[in-house]
């Protein structure tokens, strides 16, 4: 059955369908949120957001892109809005941040036993710094650096899903890579620093 198909069994009043979209999409979905906010519980509750709003959203769905490229779109506005309702609160951030990683996934096995307390936080921190360093880019830059490495889209997908040219998005992964390099060696210097050089 195609999405098309499904769709149109959804709006013509089989609800129950739907979990068929749920299935086919929710790791899509739950990866891109981790790319935004870092934070599995978040990124649970955000991908739960998402597909209440695609439903509610269906009849709006026109079919000029991919069903895909549009839950995309959904998913990545979505998520540039969490983050702006959060980033006037990052003094209260929360503390499981410092225990998963931008790339995990729900599988993800645990640290390894044999890892000591003080490699652990110095991963912890690396983490953070990574997420930190990526929630300071321009939004568009941002979007289109998580697309591509958390998602392994083409450019081209991107370019759908941004609605923008490839060549647009090329540049805008290189750019962000470029301020990623530079934040994360400022980073990496400042705390080298000893505590007189500060």
């Amino acid at each position: 059955m195609t999405d098309s198909e499904i769709i149109r069994l959804i709006l013509n009043g089989d609800r129950q369908i739907f979990r068929i979209f749920v299935e086919k999409y929710q790791a899509m979905v739950f990866r891109t949120c981790m790319g935004f906010v870092h934070n599995k519980d978040d990124a649970d509750d955000l991908t739960q957001e998402i597909f209440i709003q695609v439903f509610q959203s269906l009849k709006g769905f026109k079919g000029e892109a991919a069903f895909s490229t549009w839950i995309y779109r959904i998913t990545v506005n979505a998520s540039l809005n969490k983050v702006r309702k959060k980033s006037g609160n990052q003094l209260l951030y929360r503390l499981d941040k410092l225990f998963g990683t931008p790339r995990e996934k729900e599988n993800s096995l645990p640290a390894s036993n044999n890892e000591n307390p003080e490699s652990l936080l110095i991963k912890q921190e690396n983490e953070k710094w990574v997420q930190n360093a990526l929630d300071s880019l321009p939004e568009n830059q941002r979007t289109a650096i998580i697309l591509s490495k958390y998602d392994d889209l083409s450019q081209k997908e991107i370019a759908e899903i941004m609605k923008t040219t490839e060549g647009a998005v090329e540049a805008l992964i290189q750019r962000a890579k470029t301020n990623l390099r530079k934040k994360l060696s400022f980073s990496f210097k400042e705390k080298r620093k000893t505590p007189q050089e500060k």
